[in-house]
């Protein structure tokens, strides 16, 4: 009987061991992604780009784009506004661009970590332009592009949260005079989603919807 209770023990304290470690070893903002590239950087960006997979996509597929205009991209597939909030200072603040565009908020939509409120991605987009102005970055807000589905997250209807969060960001871009690029208004269509002609997937741009959005950001850098 005392060696069953002192294998039990072992087994408890052994399940709180790794409960303790795992998260710690984990990299949950995903601070190795660019930290090779952060530290072999060589010339001052004139923007960092930073974003999810879509901004990740666009530096993939227009590379070009990015290298002729000083611009590096800092997108992480599936990252929601939290998580670039915490990574702003290593992918963006040390970078010391003079632009820093964000194009932030539709994995938060998704859910990708769990229930946010609209009010609290919009405190995390403040918080990144707060920073950058502290820093002497010019932010540059997106508005989240259209989107009418999610193949990982089928039962999220995403795009009257999208309209909603885009007029969040919008109103605060006026009231502290930051740029606002309104992508979602030149790209959707009647249902407010990105349609196939720009996305096949109706999230991630293709090549020709990337050459669109490009010709509108570089008016504001």
């Amino acid at each position: 009987m005392k060696k069953s209770v002192v294998v039990l023990v072992a087994l408890v304290f052994s399940c709180f061991h790794v409960q303790a470690q795992g998260p710690a070893h984990k990299d949950w903002a995903k601070f190795y992604r660019y930290e090779q590239a952060n530290d072999t950087l060589k010339v001052r960006p004139r923007a960092v780009f930073m974003g999810d997979s879509i901004t990740d996509g666009w530096a993939k597929k227009s590379p070009d784009f990015f290298s002729s205009n000083n611009f590096v991209g800092r997108g992480i597939s599936g990252q929601t506004t939290s998580q670039m909030l915490v990574r702003f200072r290593r992918d963006v603040i040390d970078l010391s661009p003079k632009y820093v565009v964000i194009l932030a908020g539709t994995n938060d939509i998704a859910l990708n970590n769990g229930l946010i409120s609209l009010e609290n991605i919009l405190g995390n987009l403040q918080s990144m332009c707060e920073l950058a102005r502290a820093h002497k970055i010019k932010p540059i807000l997106c508005s989240v592009l259209p989107a009418d589905r999610y193949r990982w997250r089928k039962e999220i209807k995403p795009a009257g949260e999208i309209v909603k969060l885009n007029e969040m960001i919008r109103d605060y871009a006026k009231s502290a005079r930051i740029p606002y690029i309104d992508y979602h208004s030149v790209l959707r269509d009647e249902n407010n989603a990105l349609p196939q002609k720009h996305a096949a997937d109706g999230v991630h741009p293709n090549v020709e919807c990337y050459k669109i959005m490009e010709e509108i950001v570089v008016r504001y850098l």
